[in-house]
């Protein structure tokens, strides 16, 4: 098969099974994604020709630093020492004794080839580790190790293979040499990585300084990163691109790394963009997996080394050993005295947790087919056989024995099977089972962040006013929520304080214009700003009541706009309007950056205000800024088309969320259909609304 053809088939088959998982919720969609590929493979004789020399590069790159980029590192760095030990240790101890074991149970497998594929066999897939672990409720310490265990021996895995395979190609294999190149390629590899992703840290706040702030350009050149440093320490160093790549991603969303902050959308588009190629990527894989199998099993059926039915049961046998061994490892680690303590089911459930996925696949599927000489790579085939039995068969297990074990029927998750959130939107430690008013607000953030990529310098004023709506819902959701007994609950305690320095922040921009203005409109606006202020620590002083002018003036602005939209209002501005306008959007940039300043005061750290307010005034203060540009540019009369079609998408968003939380099981699927009936009800009576305009 060509290529273009091949590519678009599997893209093709990637987004059938992701509608397939929809409906068979209970079943992980990679397993979906293997019986594809095997009906296709069998049914229509397909089969995809594959280089190796750039599988590696293509998959294991981009994995692996995405999943370094969302693994929190705390965690990782709070337990390195027994992270590292596990990483390291149990992969050499998987590669050496399942290496040994593999080589005894299968003769045809030359020793070098057996110990790659032990070596292979030992990386777990972080995703599906976390979100298992979180599921049966593991201890803290032991989920902690198993999920940072799972992201560094993907590394170490790799680089064990890769010496396995390279000493089975070259006919040459010494321990001791390949222990000490080991950690020789490893300590390079991530010095290197570590380097260049900094460099390329540099280049991107290099860039938005200059003024380069394209958020295409950045997303493709984070895209790019994981990519350019494996080909660069791994050909140009031949050091470990594996390890590198996998410090880059730890790296690449650090604390001190703040470029994505400068451009409100760059994290999002990012996101979305990883989303997308990790969903493709992972697919891909196991696609190629059930496409290859047929292939690996007509092989093994030919072959008249190993019987079919033996290498059945070899897969069975090899994947109790490895299963074994991480049982051990876990019961071990904790009896030498760490302060949970575990015994047997907890050891085996964090054992079968260890699903094997996508980096297991792409190094089996990057083996050579040919050794140094020129002949054939031996028993390759069995050697996929192997491998792909032993990924389906941890899934299997995962899949039946988990719920058997702890009475829980939330689907596995695993790399690309979903779409990622932000940690604060879903704590990892949450209770599954969200309320009602917890599931609108997550819905509502999703809208917000939907409304936020889509959101352009030709529709900023109806994007930021859909925004506000949302926002509001959330603020009515959080009022609702709040169980302080204060006198005024801490979200409006909070807006207050912030409103009130926000109007300090205008105040002084006035005096700084006065010298400019003219003497009446200067006059107006002070006591318009002065009175505004002092509304705000009366109700800081009486509960949060508002006063009467506050009333007064809430009734008058309605007056005003009800009359302009019964009158309408077309009329040119004159000078004196243009120069309040011009005032208007100069107040509102000197309060948001007066607001931003106070917040980063080192007095004002200390005091955490909620991030869902400051969002929310820095939204209203670049919605008023927004307005005016809307009014002098005379961008009013799209106002309303763009406004629908950004509806549109938040809604989408909100149905996307909802099947998102069932999936997940935080929600069930009562709740489920009354959040859908909520969404239908808020489309149609927009549409009403719409109409009625």
């Amino acid at each position: 098969m060509h290529l273009i053809e091949a590519i678009i088939l599997l893209l093709v088959l990637v987004i059938a099974s992701n509608v397939i998982s929809h409906y068979l919720v209970a079943v992980p969609v990679s397993l979906i994604q293997i019986a594809l590929g095997l009906v296709v493979a069998l049914c229509f004789h397909v089969e995809v020709a594959m280089n190796t020399d750039w599988f590696m590069l293509v998959f294991t790159a981009p994995l692996l630093f995405n999943d370094g980029r969302h693994f929190p590192k705390r965690e990782l760095w709070a337990m390195r020492g027994p992270i590292i030990g596990n990483a390291i240790f149990l992969v050499f101890a998987t590669t050496f004794i399942g290496g040994f074991f593999i080589h005894w149970l299968i003769p045809a497998l030359p020793l070098p080839a057996s110990l790659a594929l032990a070596a292979i066999l030992s990386p777990t897939d972080p995703i599906a580790v976390q979100s298992i672990a979180q599921r049966v409720h593991l201890p803290k310490s032991i989920l902690h190790l198993v999920s940072g265990e799972s992201l560094i021996n993907d590394a170490s895995g790799l680089i064990g293979f890769k010496y396995g395979i390279a000493a089975t190609v070259t006919g040459s294999f010494v321990a001791t040499r390949a222990v000490g190149d080991f950690f020789f390629v490893a300590i390079v590899g991530a010095l290197a990585g570590l380097v260049m992703m900094l460099v390329l840290n540099a280049l991107r706040v290099w860039l938005l300084h200059q003024g380069i702030n394209d958020v295409i350009l950045h997303t493709v050149l984070n895209l790019t990163t994981p990519l350019l440093i494996y080909l660069a320490v791994d050909e140009g160093l031949h050091a470990s691109g594996v390890i590198a790549v996998v410090v880059a991603g730890l790296l690449n969303n650090a604390r001190g790394n703040r470029y994505v902050q400068a451009l409100p959308e760059l994290r999002i588009v990012t996101e979305r963009t990883w989303d997308i190629v990790v969903y493709l990527l992972n697919g891909i894989i196991f696609l190629i997996l059930g496409i290859e199998l047929p292939v690996a099993m007509h092989a093994t059926i030919a072959a008249r080394d190993v019987n079919t039915f033996q290498a059945l049961f070899d897969v069975v046998l090899i994947y109790l050993v490895v299963l074994g061994l991480r049982i051990a490892w876990v019961w071990g680690y904790q009896r030498l005295g760490h302060q949970d303590q575990v015994g047997f089911k907890t050891a085996l459930l964090s054992g079968l947790s260890g699903v094997r996925g996508a980096i297991t696949l792409v190094g089996v599927l990057a083996v050579p087919l040919t050794l140094a000489d020129g002949s054939a790579f031996p028993a390759r085939h069995l050697m996929l056989f192997i491998a792909a039995g032993f990924v389906i068969l941890s899934l299997v297990v995962a899949v039946i024995g988990l719920p058997w074990l702890t009475a829980s029927r939330t689907p596995i998750t695993l790399r690309g099977s979903t779409v990622s959130t932000d940690e604060d939107e879903v704590e990892a430690n949450a209770p599954r089972a969200l309320t009602m008013a917890q599931a609108q607000r997550f819905l509502y953030q999703m809208a917000v962040r939907r409304i936020e990529s889509e959101r352009r310098e030709g529709n900023q004023k109806p994007a930021l006013d859909l925004i506000t709506e949302y926002q509001n819902l959330i603020r009515r959701v959080d009022l609702q929520a709040d169980t302080s007994e204060d006198d005024i609950p801490p979200i409006i305690k909070d807006e207050l304080i912030l409103r009130g320095i926000g109007l300090d922040g205008e105040l002084q921009t006035l005096a700084a214009q006065k010298a400019t203005l003219e003497p009446r409109l200067y006059a107006k606006v002070k006591r318009h700003l002065v009175n505004r202020r002092a509304d705000i620590d009366s109700m800081l002083q009486h509960s949060g009541h508002k006063t009467l002018r506050m009333h007064l003036a809430k009734w008058r602005l309605s007056f005003i706009q009800t009359s302009k939209r019964l009158v309408g209002s077309h009329r040119t501005h004159s000078e004196k309007d243009l120069a309040k306008l011009t005032l208007e959007k100069d107040l509102a940039k000197g309060g948001l950056k007066y607001l931003s300043a106070y917040l980063k005061r080192p007095d004002q750290r200390h005091h955490q205000y909620n991030r869902q307010v400051i969002y929310a005034l820095i939204v209203q203060y670049r919605n008023r800024i927004a307005s005016v540009k809307a009014v002098a540019s005379h961008k009013s009369t799209q106002y309303e088309g763009q406004l629908q079609q950004l509806r549109a998408i938040a809604l989408a968003a909100e149905r996307a969320a909802i099947h998102e939380l069932l999936t997940q099981g935080y929600i069930d699927a009562h709740l489920a259909q009354h959040l859908s009936q909520a969404v239908n009800n808020t489309e149609t009576a927009a549409a009403l609304s719409a109409e009625e305009a």
